[in-house]
């Protein structure tokens, strides 16, 4: 789906002024300011409930643009962005000095990516500037991925929501440290590590911890108002019929080798079979188990592999400790 011209137009009025618009890309929709305004970034803020320690991520046009926005651009920096952008992969490299502070949470490094949708890249090239822009969601609850969902969780706080149909991929970008000589994946994403090393020739570490501080580390992310509880796959039935007995409202999430067992729950759902699938529906999945009145949620990791490296992380910071 592509925008009217005077959708985009629109747009770009409303982030020239200093407001919110709610973008679309490939992973997920975006809440999107004018990077250099450090009085519009604090509204991002604002409106999400996000601490203003947590970084967000700029956008810009093209990997040609990048020097505009950091300090350094080190070889393998610059051989991800040949290779994937435009895409879901997002660099974190030294700031320059066009990123205010407040984009950053006050570190002197910045993420930087250039998404893969034709509206946001529209958008970004009719704006002629970087766009900031985090999921447009309220602070550790599911990402939308379509513009209805902005509309429902963001209402009025948005100025402008600009509808470019259901994102793609449905997870967000890879998070890779690109400062240093050996690149690091800090949240796993729509690029896969496989893709990585494939183009660095070599193995790409996924730490549990970093130094870095980066969007999506908070114990507690992309999480529904039910509560999810992770098992084993071959435990899915059983401990979700047990829940259900004891009282509780509970969504399923089917497990492709059981997808023709019977479950005793309130809510059932399949799990596609292609992690691609997978990836592009989950947040959806997600929000249709809460519209339907559960308030548990019983599911099992994928194996770790390709994009299942990301919907495990995403399952297991939906099954963390909530934000106070």
């Amino acid at each position: 789906m592509t925008a009217r011209t005077s959708d985009i137009e629109k747009a770009t009025e409303v982030l020239r002024a200093g407001g919110l618009v709610a973008l679309p890309t490939e992973t997920v929709y975006g809440l999107g300011a004018n990077a250099e305004d450090p009085a519009a970034v604090a509204r991002i803020f604002q409106v999400k409930g996000r601490p203003p320690s947590h970084p967000l991520i700029v956008h810009i046009g093209g990997a040609q643009h990048l020097d505009d926005w950091v300090a350094d651009v080190p070889a393998t920096a610059r051989l991800l962005a040949e290779h994937f952008w435009p895409g879901p992969l997002t660099l974190v490299l030294r700031r320059g000095r066009r990123v205010p502070l407040e984009a950053t949470g006050g570190l002197e490094t910045v993420a930087v990516r250039v998404p893969d949708h034709p509206v946001a890249l529209a958008l970004l090239s009719a704006f002629g500037g970087g766009v900031t822009a985090p999921s447009a969601n309220r602070f550790g609850s599911v990402s939308p991925t379509t513009a209805d969902h902005v509309r429902a969780e963001l209402g009025d706080a948005v100025d402008f929501v600009l509808d470019g149909g259901p994102c793609e991929v449905g997870v967000e970008s890879t998070i890779v440290d690109a400062t240093g000589e050996t690149p690091s994946i800090l949240r796993p994403g729509g690029v896969t590590r496989e893709d990585l090393e494939a183009v660095l020739g070599g193995p790409v570490a996924v730490p549990s911890t970093s130094p870095v501080r980066v969007p999506g580390q908070h114990p507690s992310h992309y999480a529904p108002r039910a509560r999810v509880v992770l098992v084993e796959p071959e435990k899915v039935v059983i401990e979700a019929e047990l829940a259900q007995e004891l009282g509780h409202k509970v969504g399923v999430f089917l497990p492709p080798a059981l997808a023709d067992t019977p479950v005793k729950a309130h809510a059932v759902v399949a799990v596609p079979g292609s992690t691609a699938a997978y990836a592009q529906r989950l947040y959806g999945l997600l929000r249709e188990l809460d519209e339907r009145g559960c308030d548990l949620i019983i599911a099992s990791l994928p194996v770790e592999e390709g994009l299942g490296l990301a919907i495990a992380n995403r399952l297991r910071r939906a099954a963390g400790p909530r934000p106070s």
